[in-house]
This record gives structure tokens, C-alpha cells and sequence, in this order.
């Protein structure tokens, strides 16, 4: 097996963090870029399915960086609930938790199902092009629906944005993407959204990553390879703080149409993918 090079890994490293929360799905440009500027990368090797994962584990460190005073008083409401006091904050972790459970428990039983579609050129890119076709109905939703904030939420639209999150299993549909459309469609605002996204994200991706880390230390990893992994690692989770940076604010500062712009790149790009491969 030939030892991959350190800088597409790194540059797999910038697109994973710039794509994980973008709604434009990750999984989906894992596949095609590599695939369309044909990357010497091995999809079948034992360690690249956990380099993924790492990469993951940078994604959702970042989110706990940028959103930790968020966790903080969730935690802190939570401790006040402990003595029967009604509060915001325990009921929206409460809710994030509940939105979590769907997407784990279907990821861990189509895993083996699912994995094989990881490769699969053509599929990501025509999924691709049906995420682009989703964001432009989360764009629709918003303008039939009124705008509300995280405390609108009710504990049966938690559930379905939830399941939601479940689509990103699929290689060209986004998470991000799918979870904002829902969230949209439960009618909040972009930037309510964008938040119980972006936090609901950070459990499954670490959850993810705490499952699958020890296969990478484990399974046939090139002489080497390890310390470029965890480097990986750390790249992919400063280009995912600052796609979310970017990306909090860019929701906050539209009304209409936020997702307008990455549905028709989404669209692009898998016609473009289809007409290379």
C-alpha cells in the first residue's frame, strides 16, 4: 500500500473543516474533489475512514470552542433544573439531547450498509446536486413561515430536526444543510437555525470520533502517517471555527435567501462532477 501524501491529507484536512458546516456536505466533497483532481488517496485503506473520523473530532472541537459559553449556561441551567427550577437553558439541552438520539441510533444500524456508499463517485454527486434542491426549499419554508427563536422550539420538532441530521449519512447530503431546512421548517429564524444546528452537530461528530479513533491506532496506519493525522486534525478544526464564524454571521445578517447561494454551487458542482467522472 503506497503511503499517502502528507499534503493532499492536509488539503483533505482544509475541505473537511471548511465543508463540515457549510451546508454543502462534507462526505460529499471527501468524494468528489478527491475523485475530479484524482488525489492518490486509497478509500479502502484501514486508516482512511478514521482519518475522517480525526478530521471529525477537529470539526467538533472547534464547535466547542466557538459555542462554549453557549454550553456553559446550558450546563449551568441544567444544574439549576437539579432543584425543580424551570429555565431556558435545561430545556434547549434537554432538546439538543432528544435531537441527537434519532441520527446515532440510525447511524449505528445502517453503519455497515452505509459505509459502502462512502466511494460511490456518481452517487455523491447526484446527492450533491439533491442537497442543493433542499436548501432552495429551506429557502422557500422561511418565507412561508414566521420567524421565531430557539424558544419557539416544541420537544416534536426537536425530534425532526434530529432525524433530519440523519440524510448527511448519505455522501453529497449535508447535515448542516439538512438540519438548517428543518429548522427552518419548524419556523426559525436563519440565525436560530444556524445555532441548534451547529450545536446539535457537536455530539454526533464526537460521539463519531470517540467510536471510531481506535481503529486509526489500530489498523495497518503507515510508518509515519499518525503524527500528519492528528496535524490533520487541528487544521480541519481552525478552518471549521472559522467557517463558523463566518457562517453565524452571514445567517444572522439575511432575512431571505441565506441558503440561496450554496444551493446553486451545491447544483454546480454535481452537474460538474457528473460531466469529469
Amino acid at each position: 500500500m503506497t503511503e499517502p501524501s502528507s499534503l493532499h491529507l492536509f488539503l483533505m484536512a482544509v475541505l473537511q473543516g471548511v465543508t463540515e458546516l457549510f451546508p454543502i456536505s462534507s462526505l460529499g466533497h471527501s468524494v468528489l474533489v478527491p475523485g475530479m483532481l484524482h488525489w492518490p488517496l486509497d478509500r479502502d485503506a484501514p486508516w482512511f475512514l478514521p482519518f475522517i473520523v480525526v478530521l471529525h473530532l477537529g470539526t467538533a472541537s472547534a464547535l466547542l470552542l466557538y459555542f462554549w459559553r453557549d454550553w456553559w449556561q446550558l450546563l449551568a441551567g441544567l444544574w439549576r433544573a437539579r432543584g425543580g427550577a424551570n429555565n431556558a437553558e435545561a430545556r434547549l439541552f434537554w432538546m439538543l439531547v432528544v435531537g441527537t438520539i434519532p441520527a446515532g441510533l440510525i447511524g449505528l444500524a445502517l453503519h455497515h450498509q452505509i459505509s459502502r456508499l462512502f466511494g460511490l463517485f456518481e452517487l455523491a454527486a447526484i446527492f450533491l446536486m439533491v442537497n442543493g434542491l433542499m436548501l432552495l426549499i429551506g429557502d422557500s419554508l422561511k418565507r412561508r413561515t414566521p420567524d421565531g427563536g430557539l424558544g419557539t422550539l416544541t420537544w416534536r420538532k426537536a425530534v425532526l430536526i434530529g432525524v433530519a441530521q440523519s440524510v448527511a449519512l448519505i455522501p453529497g447530503m449535508s447535515r448542516s444543510g439538512a438540519t438548517l431546512v428543518a429548522g427552518l421548517g419548524a419556523g426559525l429564524d436563519y440565525a436560530a437555525a444556524a445555532r441548534f444546528s451547529f450545536l446539535l452537530a457537536t455530539p454526533i461528530i464526537a460521539a463519531a470520533g470517540v467510536l471510531e479513533v481506535p481503529k486509526l491506532l489500530h489498523h495497518g496506519i503507515p510508518g509515519g502517517l499518525l503524527h500528519v493525522i492528528v496535524l490533520a486534525g487541528l487544521l480541519a478544526g481552525v478552518f471549521a471555527w472559522l467557517s463558523t464564524w463566518f457562517l453565524m454571521r452571514w445567517f444572522s445578517g439575511h432575512e431571505v435567501s441565506a441558503l440561496r447561494p450554496y444551493a446553486v454551487y451545491c447544483l454546480l458542482m454535481g452537474a460538474l462532477a457528473i460531466g469529469v467522472g
